[in-house]
């Protein structure tokens, strides 16, 4: 392997390295915060004014409004399914939680079954299950109550049984605690209305300097694999102050937040979860307990409520359970458009990006939106983008390409100065700007065109990831069906060693095809058998070695790909020609290998 080569690999390291640091300066992750010690300060006086309260026994069920006491006391568990338009959920009186919540508008992504919104990890931990107490309290897990009831086309489920507690002082009191779910026909929101309705002996509630917690489920939907699916992810999110913010945790990470939130959720790569309280919460917990990582992106809130004073108290909270679109969400902005006349609640902020990319984004939904409008196909849209792309900036493109021809044809003179000025470095870049300078050539010219375009591919790539119209979008059939997962034409009987390929994709051969054909044409030999040697390892190496990197990317990643990298190995092959040890030649390369660096980070 000659230098030329070598400098070459290290340098796209470097370039790799560069970018993976603008990522992380610019979205870094979140402190973390271990579990939490106590309530948050603004609960201080509610606490002073109501003594702790222990659980001690259940008694029989009591009334709960318009929901009747059944004839006979539940003495086992019963399993409850409501059907909406959108939604079928099944629940289980043991806590009155949720155990399934599926979308029947959305299938997964074998297309075999719906999407699954809620993964319950254990019996004891499911999905609107309260405890008594903090987010370390066990949820309840006690036979509760059950009533159905139709209501203007609502569909109602309500849970209710009565509870003792044991005062500080030693006395008993006893409260009824009510969980009503409310449903509508075409909402992906629904209601939950949480009572705490005690006798006129009780105090309060004070278990832990918290009234109560609510959880949402552990794991939000569809399963996933952690190869196949390597694109998934859980993001938890608050909004605070006017803005959502966003935390990545790691494995078994948690974190305290103890802000005035208005809406909080977990959001992963094409659904989200969203609760919103009546009050704003004063003290959520994020939770990111993973027992299986290859099964299982764990995110889980925690809504503790503060204590209770008096004896009577009701919390609603809306729960938004359904595709992170921002079409869907928007309509929670104007409140003629939702059923709960939300204006300005912002929810769809958790289907777009923030950072420095966003406004991009929101330029490059516009574009494919508007295609699609034309010609309702996403894969032709990502097409016409593409090719509109490149003609934007063809005078930027072209202007790079005729820098780079002036610079071919000083490669003679630039060769004679090396050899004439061998081991004098200093004297040789004095004859170099001399002769950039006479020759009237701008070493920067080839590269700043390129350099202004990367904004542009980093924004495009991250819509793509997670551009929920994608998902199930067909482009051609029985070829490319979905173009959010790879393309797929064969079915092997096992998977590849140690590739772990399990299906024959095409798109990734069209790319490594067109690029070597592509470089063949362009290829002008040089009677430098060195350089030639060169431009051939760049030529057939860095298609061969991004085809295996680009393998499972998902089809409109790889169709964008194949449409905007048409001319890059001209470039590669035209620029391996260059003395590499000159410093302007290297940032001419850098320009290059960063649009493919990009493709590595979004496809690691």
């Amino acid at each position: 392997m000659n230098k030329n080569t070598v400098i070459a690999m290290v340098l796209s390291g470097l370039v790799i390295a560069a970018a993976m640091f603008v990522q992380y300066k610019f979205f870094p992750p979140a402190p973390v915060q271990q579990q939490p010690a106590a309530a948050s300060a603004s609960t201080t006086e509610q606490q002073a004014e109501v003594p702790q309260n222990t659980f001690v026994a259940e008694t029989a069920p009591a009334d709960f409004g318009v929901l009747e006491t059944p004839d006979e006391t539940v003495i086992g568990e019963q399993i409850i399914t409501v059907k909406t338009d959108i939604a079928e959920i099944t629940f289980t009186n043991r806590g009155g939680d949720i155990i399934s919540y599926k979308l029947l508008e959305h299938n997964n992504s074998k297309g075999d079954s719906y999407v699954e919104m809620v993964k319950n990890l254990t019996d004891r931990n499911r999905a609107f299950s309260i405890a008594l107490g903090s987010a370390q309290a066990p949820a309840l897990n006690q036979f509760f109550n059950v009533k159905e009831e139709t209501v203007n086309g609502k569909r109602i489920v309500g849970f209710f049984k009565t509870i003792s507690i044991k005062n500080q002082d030693g006395s008993v009191s006893s409260f009824t605690l009510a969980k009503r779910y409310t449903f509508l026909p075409d909402d992906y929101m629904f209601e939950l209305a949480v009572t705490v309705s005690g006798d006129a002996d009780m105090k309060g509630l004070n278990f832990d300097n918290v009234g109560y917690t609510l959880r949402t489920m552990p794991q939000i939907g569809p399963d996933w694999d952690a190869k196949a699916d390597r694109y998934e992810y859980r993001h938890f999110f608050s909004y605070i102050n006017g803005k959502k913010k966003d935390t990545a945790l790691k494995s078994n990470q948690t974190k305290l937040i103890t802000d005035s939130v208005p809406w909080a959720g977990i959001s992963g790569k094409y659904f989200s979860l969203i609760v919103i309280p009546s009050v704003p919460a004063q003290q959520i917990l994020y939770s990111a307990a993973q027992p299986n990582a290859d099964t299982v992106q764990d995110g889980q809130l925690f809504f503790s409520r503060p204590v209770i004073t008096g004896n009577t108290v009701t919390d609603v909270y809306r729960v938004y359970l359904g595709p992170c679109s921002e079409n869907i969400l928007s309509a929670y902005n104007v409140a003629s458009k939702n059923n709960y006349n939300y204006d300005n609640l912002r929810i769809d902020t958790v289907a777009v990006s923030s950072g420095i990319w966003r406004p991009l984004e929101i330029l490059l939904k516009w574009l494919l939106q508007f295609f699609y409008k034309l010609i309702p196909n996403w894969g032709v849209s990502i097409i016409l983008v593409t090719i509109l792309i490149k003609v934007i900036f063809f005078p930027l493109t072209k202007k790079s390409s005729e820098s780079t021809q002036q610079m071919q044809k000083m490669q003679p003179k630039i060769q004679e100065l090396q050899a004439k000025y061998k081991g004098k470095p200093q004297k040789l870049n004095e004859e170099m700007a001399k002769l950039y300078k006479e020759a009237g050539y701008n070493p920067l010219s080839g590269c700043l065109p390129l350099l202004i375009q990367l904004p542009i591919l980093f924004a495009m790539y991250r819509l793509f990831n997670n551009y929920f119209e994608f998902r199930g979008a067909m482009f051609i059939p029985h070829w490319i069906p979905d173009l959010s997962v790879g393309d797929s034409v064969l079915q092997f009987p096992s998977p590849i060693p140690f590739l772990g390929w399990t299906e024959l994709r095409i798109l990734p051969i069209v790319y490594v095809i067109s690029q070597m054909v592509f470089g063949k044409i362009t290829q002008t030999p040089t009677s430098d058998q060195q350089q030639n040697g060169t431009m051939k390892i760049m030529m057939y190496g860095m298609p061969l070695f991004f085809f295996f990197m680009f393998y499972n990317v998902m089809s409109s990643t790889s169709c964008f790909i194949i449409f905007r990298s048409s001319n890059h190995n001209q470039r590669i092959v035209i620029i391996g020609r260059f003395p590499i040890n000159q410093s302007l030649t290297c940032i001419g390369r850098f320009s290059t290998y960063c649009t493919y660096c990009i493709q590595f980070i979004n496809s690691v």
